[in-house]
């Protein structure tokens, strides 16, 4: 009897341990899937490497991998000194995305770090390839989602989230408009968040209604750069469910100017006065290696949030469990896996 009890309890704990492994979120890195609850500090909107000569020029042979490990290696190091543990490497497919490059530098640091899927339509469509404006969204979402089943470009690396990009216009075109309908249709299937370089209010609500109409929760997209954003429009959409990603902190950036660390402050503590901090992401929008510049150009680093921006936050009053949240469980929460649809 005593020994058919125990028999029952072992069952039930390894039934409770597989339906707990089941269910237990996580994310996608250029080495694999990890647990969520592995990610630790987190840095959601960064650049290795942005090669800006357009979608039918661009190419790896347009850089050196090595030099270019060798000239971004030391400021990944720097923040891991700041205990980053996981950084989302933003640079889209046709604008300078390497999954070798990601990869070898996740191997020689220890970071975690996320590619993307997905295309890049502002600044007139420069960035988006040939093929795209023969496609159906159907088909354009085809292709992302066999990067996420399958890798990119036989590499093996799979994307974490969609990287897409509108103008910061009031309507979308028609070309934006199949660009955020191939994410929705992606985001169901993958359960991949959807980040996408806005802007101004207009473009980002436009682009909701879209994901509305698609019965994607508003907790599935990132407004990139909502600092364009009014103060209202960043509440709203945050009450909605969004994402409200503030994420180019520059030091360099004159202070007293628009968008200077205190202006990054400011709006953090008016949206959590607003009851939205959990909604909250930020960022530097840093770096990058620019192929067309020798060695690659001037690099920006990744640490102003660190050594400026969380002390101006602490000075106004916001506690290690705010910060916490700003740097580990939003993000966390933003770039999880959901359940395909």
């Amino acid at each position: 009897m005593k020994k058919h009890l125990y028999l029952v309890i072992a069952l039930s704990a390894g039934l409770l341990m597989a339906c707990q492994q089941k269910t237990e979120k996580s994310i996608m890195t250029v080495l694999g899937p990890v647990p969520a609850s592995e990610m630790g500090l987190c840095l959601s909107h960064e650049h290795v490497l942005v090669d800006f000569i357009g979608a039918d020029s661009t190419g790896y042979h347009r850089w050196d991998k090595l030099e270019v490990v060798q000239k971004v290696l030391p400021y990944l190091k720097e923040i891991q000194g700041h205990e980053v543990t996981t950084f989302m490497e933003c640079t889209p497919a046709f604008l300078g995305r390497d999954p070798w490059l990601l990869e070898n530098l996740s191997r020689q640091t220890g970071l975690h770090l996320l590619t993307n899927t997905g295309y890049y339509g502002a600044h007139d469509n420069r960035f988006v390839p040939e093929h795209f404006f023969r496609l159906s969204a159907e088909e354009v979402s085809e292709l992302w989602v066999g990067e996420f089943e399958d890798g990119i470009e036989g590499s093996g690396v799979r994307p974490g989230f969609i990287k897409i990009a509108v103008d910061g216009r009031d309507t979308l075109s028609d070309i934006h408009h199949k660009i955020i309908t191939a994410a929705a249709l992606t985001q169901k299937q993958t359960g991949m968040v959807i980040a996408s370089h806005t802007g101004p209010d207009a473009p980002a609500f436009a682009q909701l209604a879209v994901l509305q109409r698609h019965d994607i929760d508003p907790s599935c997209f990132i407004w990139v750069h909502a600092q364009g954003g009014s103060l209202e429009g960043n509440i709203k959409a945050a009450k909605m469910g969004c994402w409200i990603s503030l994420d180019n902190v520059n030091l360099k950036r004159t202070p007293g100017s628009e968008y200077d660390v205190q202006w990054y402050a400011e709006r953090i503590i008016d949206l959590k006065a607003a009851g939205c901090l959990h909604r909250i992401l930020i960022s530097h929008d840093a770096g990058w290696f620019k192929p067309e510049e020798p060695g690659g150009g001037e690099f920006r680093g990744f640490t102003g949030i660190f050594t400026e921006l969380l002390p101006a936050l602490q000075s106004r009053g916001f506690s290690g469990k705010d910060l916490e949240l700003l740097l580990i469980e939003n993000p966390r929460s933003a770039f999880s896996l959901r359940e395909p649809v």
